[in-house]
């Protein structure tokens, strides 16, 4: 890339849309807000008071300011991503679309029909990116494992989660056999995006358990509600291989054919006890080698910002033709096709097997 920083849109002024903005303001010389569509001139007014951003009321009045973006956010609510990505994409502008790329399976083919050839859709699905997860495919592709036959995942929910399951598994677009149900058991639930509550009275809280049988390879989905905030439920990921098997941040593997082995992901996160450098990730390593290096060391980002800073660099790379897609609209829609037989095989009590859809014909990574 060069040294200009990235500039990009967003259309919407919500939780989510903030997230960019906060970002690229904490990294100005790699990122550069362009400006923001919203619905109304005071909300408008309200984004760039607080974030000195201009704002627009359409994507049209977006991509033809003066300072153009490079690609376009659309971080709008689930029904209107597909119609505004289309929108931008008859612009001819690159897009950034948030997850998932539409809300149900006919939206998904709607929003493939209209977008999917013209190469111009990234999806913003970060949690491949995230330190942890980029450290542990990291040890899976040196082959320390073997081949990856299943994942068990305790994390994120659907999309997000069938992400981090089809990339370790290889998983492309073939169909996808679903048996999923849900339980309710009783839960206190201390914290939430919107802060603590201070109330620990339990409550119903619904727990998906799902298999996922990609013939042969298969992953075991397990997701508690508000278990990404929720303190009293743990986040687990287990990869097992045809030579061992990674269970969070421990990896177990043969060293030769009597000896087995088990090695650590360890992390540098600085600012502990008499460390001034500040409280910030820096590296993870695996037997004496970094798997995983923070190329923004100095903005003290959590993991999660991490992986969203790194998404939009990398889309930005994408967008200059300076790099790879970073995650293409079929791999988005495949992980959502997913995702929606998990919530219907558990509102049904019955398998549920995908079927093969017209992205999965697409050229991809």
């Amino acid at each position: 890339m060069s040294e200009d920083p990235v500039r990009f849109g967003i259309v919407g002024s919500g939780w989510r849309a903030e997230f960019f903005l906060r970002l690229a303001r904490a990294l100005p010389d790699r990122l550069a807000v362009t400006g923001v569509v919203t619905r109304t001139a005071a909300r408008g007014a309200e984004v760039t008071a607080a974030w000195g951003v201009p704002a627009f009321r359409s994507a049209a009045e977006l991509v033809a300011a003066d300072r153009a973006p490079e690609f376009v956010v659309p971080s709008v609510p689930w029904s209107r991503t597909g119609p505004v990505t289309a929108e931008l994409v008859a612009l001819g502008v690159p897009v950034l679309a948030e997850t998932p790329p539409a809300a149900d399976l006919p939206g998904l083919r709607e929003v493939w029909r209209a977008a999917g050839g013209s190469g111009l859709v990234q999806v913003a699905e970060q949690y491949p990116l995230m330190p942890g997860h980029l450290a542990r495919r990291a040890v899976v592709e040196g082959g320390t494992i073997g081949e990856v036959t299943s994942v068990q995942l305790s994390s994120t929910h659907l999309y997000h989660a069938v992400s981090l399951i089809r990339q370790l598994l290889g998983a492309g677009f073939e169909p996808a056999t679903v048996t999923a149900r849900s339980f309710t058991a009783p839960l206190a639930d201390p914290l939430t995006k919107d802060g603590w509550s201070d109330d620990l009275e339990p409550r119903q809280a619904a727990t998906t358990l799902a298999l996922l049988d990609f013939g042969g390879r298969t992953a075991l989905y397990d997701f508690t509600d508000n278990q990404w905030w929720n303190p009293l439920r743990a986040r687990r990921m287990v990869v097992r291989g045809s030579h061992g098997e990674i269970v969070d941040d421990t990896v177990v593997r043969m060293a030769d054919p009597r000896t087995p082995m088990t090695s650590s992901l360890t992390r540098r996160t600085t600012g502990t006890d008499l460390n001034l450098e500040g409280r910030e990730l820096h590296h993870i390593s695996f037997d004496g080698q970094v798997v995983y290096r923070n190329a923004y060391v100095g903005a003290a980002f959590s993991e999660d910002d991490l992986a969203v800073v790194d998404l939009l660099c990398r889309t930005g790379a994408w967008a200059r033709g300076q790099g790879p897609e970073p995650y293409p609209l079929a791999e988005g829609c495949q992980d959502h096709l997913i995702g929606l037989a998990i919530n219907e095989s558990a509102r049904t009590g019955t398998p549920v097997t995908t079927t093969r859809e017209s992205w999965a014909s697409c050229v991809h990574r």
